[in-house]
């Protein structure tokens, strides 16, 4: 019973819950959302850019995303933050001054487009040749067909692998505490710390944690939902298809006779 008493209130001490709620609340959740969503935007971008070079030709354009895209997935995600939060930070004080939270942006985007130009361009290649021939006989230019036809098939396809993605970045954005962030700047991890560093109870992290409970289990539930819309088809063309010859035909109306007939 004592262990039981120490861990509760190590860990499930609701004075410290209490004290770190509102710091947490204004600042740490709004902090860890800008983080994951400008990261997960700009990963986007870079993401598709990777995957149509790394589908490419030319090779030019196919071996730097392939040695990019192996780079940063194969490196942690740490070593990554760090290389780029302490190597650039010389230029970043030339751009922006002492402020680590562009370089710690710009370190999660670069991670996170190795991950998403992966998951599109195998979302890409599982579109059939048939639909890129079909564009081109068509008259579409190659760019064209990319645009209009297989990008927007080949990502709709992997939306819950995105999805899923942006899942993991968010939790990766508590690494971002490595570069040193102000007290205005910190997200839900280092806000937690810091109020356990101070008060020697870990309760803070806890709630945290839950925190980050909030903000990823609703998106696994999403990716549920457009997993189950995708795999049962409904909305697309071929459903509505379906639909239309599972339903009966409507009953001819009898000609009487005599009737002129056209």
């Amino acid at each position: 019973m004592d262990q039981l008493g120490t861990l509760a209130e190590t860990f499930f001490n609701w004075g410290s819950m209490r004290s770190a709620l509102s710091d947490l609340l204004t600042t740490g959740v709004p902090n860890t959302l800008i983080l994951a969503v400008t990261s997960a935007v700009i990963g986007t971008v870079l993401g598709l850019l990777l995957a149509v070079a790394g589908i490419a030709r030319t090779r030019w354009l196919r071996w730097p995303a392939r040695v990019y895209t192996d780079v940063f997935r194969g490196l942690p995600a740490a070593v990554t933050i760090l290389l780029i939060g302490v190597g650039l930070a010389p230029q970043g004080m030339e751009i922006w001054g002492p402020d680590p939270y562009p370089l710690g942006v710009l370190a999660l985007s670069l991670i996170a487009a190795a991950y998403f130009g992966e998951i599109f361009r195998s979302g890409i290649q599982s579109v059939e040749a048939g639909q890129f021939e079909a564009a081109r006989a068509l008259g579409f230019s190659y760019a064209a067909a990319m645009r209009l036809i297989i990008l927007p098939l080949g990502v709709r396809r992997v939306l819950p692998a995105w999805v899923n993605q942006l899942i993991a970045l968010i939790k990766d954005s508590s690494l971002i505490y490595f570069l040193g962030l102000t007290a205005d700047q910190r997200d839900l991890f280092r806000i937690g710390q810091d109020s356990a560093a101070t008060t020697g109870n870990e309760s803070a992290l806890v709630l945290a944690g839950l925190f980050y409970l909030l903000l990823t289990v609703p998106l696994t539930h999403l990716v549920n939902v457009i997993d189950r819309r995708l795999r049962h088809g409904r909305g697309t063309p071929s459903a509505a298809a379906a639909r239309s010859e599972a339903r009966p035909a409507p009953e001819s109306t009898p000609v009487p006779e005599g009737a002129a007939r056209v």
